[in-house]
């Protein structure tokens, strides 16, 4: 939602990516997308970042500026921008970009800002589909000193004063700024812009692009050079389902669908409770520093756990980092050996906190939730450390004294590795897709409390939550609902859930139709999980939900139309009414006792 009434002209720069089409993305032997033949588009954030852009310059009397990194036939998504009312566009392309992880990305674009600025706002997409990090608004927002409103769902501006509601995974955050700022548009802030037409994209007059190579913008390091990541091995996902179909919804057939459940059913692993003994406080070893982010409880079991089998390895220690204060006896049961704690929540406050307690010495690595906090906190103190960081990694191990992540890509389709050229090595890590360990015996550790300045360029009025992602993350049952079970039915629903004691999820219509929080969406522009089942009711299994949902164990459809696309995606697949179906399959599922 927009309610725009600035006082003064607005100078505004938009950033914006292609990406390929999800649906016709294919990919080698080798881990490569194949790009020769597929439709490249503007990134689907993006395209509220430019209708933004052009309401504000359009109600200010003002300018809008479109502004790309990307290879020569990155200009369309640029020329469909103009279209779409900005007023002149910047292209950033020269070969020496090539190989640029999300750092060195968002050092070029913030050099040609600097050139072409100064800008009262910078706007950008929440995330990019394609990689899912989100990383690059808050590496901008650092490295042009600016404070980041991320996830923008509603915009007021009053004269100079900025007022937003930012949608942070399941929670609200309303918040008041001023100019220069930088916002990342989240999905429902406005309709996007969107001119497909090739034909019309040829009649914008080539004058209104401007060609910055990196020559324009100084001497760099650029591109891959100026990468603290890069790209190693990649393994492609293809995750093979049993495609089972079932045509009755006979008690014998349901049996048999049991019988396959549970034939497919993954136990999850509890590893053991690390040996590692607590490093005495004057030894010389590596730290991997965790951030914690409060009311996170699972998210920050795993990533402490996490944290102290790597450390083991390596014969280091694990420093947690707390904005508020915590239990420390806990956080040393789960594997930490120190405590920082802070003295605020804020994002920027944090990083700050943070930075001054590294001294003249970064930490070896450091682990974040991969949350919107904590990509925001992660990312500008990449920016500060120039280190290497991945985004919503789903595993890491050490190789010869290194860090390893793994990082999903293209909606799950491969995880390729990522290894580090910098000191300080940094992951975000998606909640729910680590184990946690056993607790280890309690001890008493070491606390230190780190005070910083606050940063009072945002103002937080009031914050809620309407929801909790984690139930989500790390839930081994999900029930997928889509538009065809009605609202109605939700409490007949909820009862069965809670028998298998599984979460739900809804696809975008059903969150859109405002049925379902939006914590509880899953796909493309929602959450990715990988229960160890997922039974889908009511949806017709478009790309855009099914992909969320691909890395699940078993994955069970129930739809009356024999036709739908829901069955490409099936272990195991009913054609039937979920109400004559879903009661059975729940009982008989409880009866065997396998996976409850």
């Amino acid at each position: 939602m927009l309610n725009l009434q600035p006082s003064n002209p607005l100078r505004i720069a938009v950033l914006v990516k292609q990406i390929p089409k999800f649906e016709e993305m294919r990919i080698d032997s080798a881990g490569r997308l194949i790009r020769d033949g597929v439709e490249l588009h503007m990134n689907d954030y993006c395209r509220r970042a430019v209708r933004t852009g052009c309401d504000l310059a359009l109600a200010s009397e003002g300018s809008c500026t479109v502004i790309t990194l990307g290879p020569p036939e990155s200009h369309t998504v640029l020329r469909e921008a103009i279209l779409c009312g900005c007023k002149n566009a910047l292209q950033i392309s020269d070969p020496a970009f090539a190989g640029s992880d999300t750092l060195a990305t968002a050092k070029a674009l913030s050099a040609a800002l600097k050139k072409t600025g100064p800008w009262d706002l910078v706007l950008c997409g929440r995330n990019s589909i394609d990689a899912d990090t989100g990383q690059v608004p808050a590496q901008v927002a650092e490295l042009l000193d600016l404070p980041l409103l991320a996830g923008v769902r509603e915009l007021t501006i009053q004269g100079e004063s900025i007022n937003a509601l930012l949608e942070h995974d399941d929670e609200w955050i309303r918040v008041n700024a001023s100019f220069p700022a930088v916002l990342s548009c989240a999905e429902r802030l406005c309709d996007p812009c969107k001119i497909k037409d090739p034909e019309a994209w040829t009649t914008v007059d080539s004058n209104l692009i401007s060609i910055f190579t990196a020559k324009d913008l100084g001497p760099g390091p650029w591109g891959q050079e100026a990468s603290p990541t890069w790209v190693g091995d990649t393994q492609i996902l293809d995750i093979d389902r049993a495609g089972h179909r079932f045509e009755s919804d006979t008690d014998l057939a349901i049996e048999q669908m049991v019988d396959v459940i549970n034939d497919r059913w993954k136990s999850e692993i509890n590893p053991e409770t690390t040996k590692r003994k607590v490093p005495t406080a004057t030894g010389n070893y590596p730290e991997i520093w965790v951030i914690t982010e409060p009311n996170r409880e699972k998210n920050t079991a795993e990533l402490i756990g996490t944290a102290a089998h790597l450390a083991e390895s390596l014969e280091g220690a694990v420093v947690a980092i707390t904005p508020v204060e915590t239990d420390s006896k806990k956080l040393a049961s789960q594997g930490a050996d120190k405590i920082l704690e802070l003295c605020s929540t804020d994002e920027q406050t944090i990083v700050r906190s943070i930075d001054k307690a590294s001294g003249d010495q970064p930490p070896w690595g450091l682990l974040a939730p991969g949350t919107d906090w904590g990509r925001q906190v992660a990312g500008r103190l990449a920016v500060r450390w120039n280190s290497g960081l991945t985004g919503d990694a789903v595993g890491l191990e050490i190789r010869e004294g290194r860090l390893i992540a793994f990082k999903p890509a293209f909606g799950g389709q491969l995880v390729a590795e990522i290894s580090y050229s910098s000191f300080t090595q940094m992951a975000t890590v998606r909640p729910g897709v680590l184990s946690v360990p056993k607790p280890r015996t309690p001890t008493t550790i070491l606390v230190t409390r780190v005070n910083s300045e606050t940063d009072s360029r945002i103002q937080v009025e009031n914050r809620w939550k309407d929801d909790n992602a984690d139930l989500l993350a790390n839930a081994t049952i999900v029930i997928g609902v889509g538009q065809g079970v009605d609202p109605n039915d939700y409490p007949i629903l909820e009862k069965l859930a809670k028998k298998l004691g599984a979460e739900i999820c809804a696809t975008r219509k059903v969150t859109d139709q405002g049925w379902m929080p939006r914590a509880r969406q899953v796909g493309i522009t929602g959450h990715t999980i990988a229960p160890n089942l997922y039974i889908a009711l009511g949806t017709s299994g478009k790309f855009n939900h099914m992909v969320g949902v691909r890395s699940a164990g078993t994955i069970v459809g129930i739809n009356p139309d024999p036709q739908c696309e829901l069955w490409e995606w099936c272990d195991i697949g009913f054609v039937g009414d979920w109400h004559k179906i879903f009661e059975k399959l729940v009982f008989q599922l409880t009866k065997t006792g396998v996976i409850i």
